[in-house]
Parts: C-alpha cells; structure tokens; sequence
C-alpha cells in the first residue's frame, strides 16, 4: 500500500534470486562466505554487488569513517558522513537484501592481525586504496593461508579506456583485477567509473570463484 514500507519475506527474495540466476547458480551463491577487507571505492562497491547476488555471508573489515572525500567513488551518501564505515555500508546492505549474515570488525588490518581475521573465509576481496596495504595482505594470506583465494585490484585511477581494466590469475589462489598502470597521480585521480569497473570485475571474479570457475 502506498505509504507503508514492504520488505519481502526471505522466501520471496529467495525466489526472486532463483528466477533471476536459476536453482543450481543461487544454491551455491547461497552458500559463499566472503571477507572484504576495505569499504572504500572498492570495497562499499563489491559488497553492494555481492548483497544483490544473495551471497550468504559478508565479513565487512574497515577501521575509517566516511567523510566528503569519499562520496564521489564510494557507496556512501551525505547522511552518512562520521558515520563508521562498517556500520554505514551494514546498513546499506540491509535495504537490499535484509537476509545476507553481516559481520563487521570495525579495525586496521595489519601484517599481524590479518590471518586472524580471515582465516575462516575461503575468499578474501582485497580493496585497499594505498599498495603497501594490497601488498601486506596479499602477501600475508598467500604465506600463511595456503587455502584461501584472494581477488585483489590494482591500476583504476584516472579516465583512461574502460577496455584497460581486465582480470587475472597472477598464480594459484591469487587473482588480480584493474590495469595495473593507472595509479593516484596529480589531476588524474580515482574516479567513479573506473574505479567501479575494476570493482564489478572484483565481484564477477568472486562469483566465479563460488561457483566453481577458475581462470586459466
């Protein structure tokens, strides 16, 4: 009725998601369990695409806030300016499908805590801004979590051509998603468009990966 808010039931969400991605597709979607480990550009972006899939659990991991810097790239919105951005993009994700299991850790991942922190989760989304923090995690899971799979972005800045940003397996467990050039320079910074291209192609990696699909 116009006025009142519906929210479907499970069940109905559910099967709106079979009839979009077919029973034996939505089955194992159900069923991922993915850590992502930033909430920015990147980050909100995938997490969002991810919730929309029907992806059974998210482990949403960021220490920062949002603030006006953020909102030309990133899933946030004025109203969640100081807000933390674990507990915004929560949020977000609640109003597309309230059923997704959320855990957040509102936290900076370090070189020591990181295995702690994922080691339960067979896929970690790397979505860091700075490459000594891609190169910290990406290194640390590869050494020390022998079973995990990492999908990693890097090179999405400026406004270069949308056909530069691509997907790789770099070696076994290990995928990396961008051009792997375009970083954050003077007057050719991180952008919208690309960066969300190199995130879609973080989350379509991440669907593959749960649905039983390597690249060669």
């Amino acid at each position: 009725m116009v006025g009142e808010r519906y929210v479907p039931t499970k069940k109905e969400l559910e099967e709106a998601l079979i009839k979009r991605h077919s029973l034996s597709v939505q089955e194992k979607i159900a069923k991922g369990r993915v850590a992502i480990a930033g909430l920015g550009g990147l980050g909100s972006n995938i997490a969002m695409m991810l919730a929309r899939l029907g992806v059974g659990e998210l482990f949403l991991v960021d220490f920062d806030q949002v603030d006006l810097s953020n909102l030309n790239r990133q899933c946030y919105g004025v109203r969640h300016l100081g807000v933390k951005k674990t507990e915004a993009l929560q949020a977000q994700i609640k109003e597309v499908n309230p059923y997704v299991q959320i855990k957040t850790k509102t936290i900076r991942v370090t070189e020591e805590n990181a295995v702690e922190l994922f080691l339960e989760y067979p896929i970690v989304c790397e979505a860091f801004d700075q490459a000594e923090n891609k190169a910290m995690l990406v290194n640390t899971i590869l050494q020390h979590c022998p079973n995990i799979k990492i999908v990693s972005g890097s090179g999405m800045g400026g406004y270069g051509s949308s056909n530069e940003i691509g997907t790789k397996k770099v070696m076994n467990n290990f995928y990396i998603c961008g051009d792997l050039v375009s970083g954050i320079e003077k007057n050719y910074g991180l952008m919208a468009p690309r960066v969300q291209l190199c995130a879609s192609h973080q989350a379509n990696m991440i669907l593959r990966l749960l649905l039983g699909i390597e690249e060669e």
